[in-house]
């Protein structure tokens, strides 16, 4: 987010749930999904469905029919879910195997789930949405990312040092997070800043290219700020451009303080 302005005048503090549906609600994907690994084609299905396992976001249940049961190896092993027994399977394609891959729903009370089955995200190399590659976990359809431009004041600051301040900041508006404000690279103050390896990835914008720590004084404060230089096509406004931790930096908005919110990512 931002940071802190001259002014001390400090906005409320607001509270960031995350969007979050029923688990076990179940509704149809309307977008061709696909999956590899190792090279090889997994599954290809328009017919996949959105399944709460937990309240913060789905899973793709996909039918057995659009998926390549050769590459398929029964393990002999089921796990109850309030979905019914699955039958653990895994997944082999050529010299790579991976264990419990797929989780089979042959019989389930949810009629509409019988005869498909849930991959484990990690176990395939890559998924795609139509022809977009998705990171870490299917995108809620009922979670919205929007980046947008704007002139309003930002400056980003830690213990009294500047960060770094622009008036043509892009902010990035995601369901259930504080608002993100990201830089030009030449607005921000690289002497406090330290590269570091750190690489993470969002469903919605794709996989960070940097990570900075920032030392002030005698403290480090780790990873503090990323930028992704080659984000999802519908996140290119902040190709490039820096952003700061709200929750771990002081932000000032058109001379407003905020308070730093409290999120997973305080720290």
């Amino acid at each position: 987010m931002i940071e802190g302005m001259r002014q001390t005048q400090e906005l409320p503090d607001t509270a960031y749930p995350s969007t979050l549906v029923r688990a076990d609600h179940v509704e149809p994907v309307p977008r061709r999904i696909r999956a590899w690994l190792a090279g090889e084609l997994v599954l290809d299905t328009t017919r996949a469905l959105y399944v709460w396992e937990s309240p913060a976001y789905p899973q793709y249940y996909v039918p057995l029919g659009d998926v390549r049961s050769e590459l398929l190896v029964p393990e002999g092993r089921t796990q109850a879910s309030s979905r019914g027994n699955v039958e653990l399977h895994a997944l082999s394609v050529g010299q790579v195997t991976r264990p419990r891959a797929a989780k089979v729903l042959a019989d389930s009370p949810l009629e509409v789930l019988s005869g498909t089955v849930r991959f484990d995200w990690g176990s395939l190399d890559a998924w795609f949405e139509e022809d977009e590659q998705v990171f870490v976990h299917p995108r809620s359809p009922y979670a919205r990312v929007d980046a947008i431009r704007s002139t309003r004041h930002v400056r980003v600051e830690l213990e009294g040092v500047l960060l770094g301040e622009s008036s043509s900041p892009v902010l990035l508006f995601e369901t259930g997070l504080p608002t993100r404000y990201y830089l030009n690279r030449t607005e921000v103050s690289f002497d406090h800043l330290i590269p570091t390896s750190t690489v993470t990835s969002c469903p919605y914008k794709g996989t960070t290219s940097a990570y900075w720590s920032a030392r002030v004084g005698k403290a480090l404060h780790e990873d503090i700020a990323w930028a992704y230089d080659f984000p999802t096509a519908a996140m290119l406004p902040i190709a490039g451009l820096v952003s700061f931790y709200n929750e771990r930096v002081d932000l000032s908005v058109d001379g407003r303080r905020l308070r730093r919110p409290t999120t997973h990512f305080s720290g």
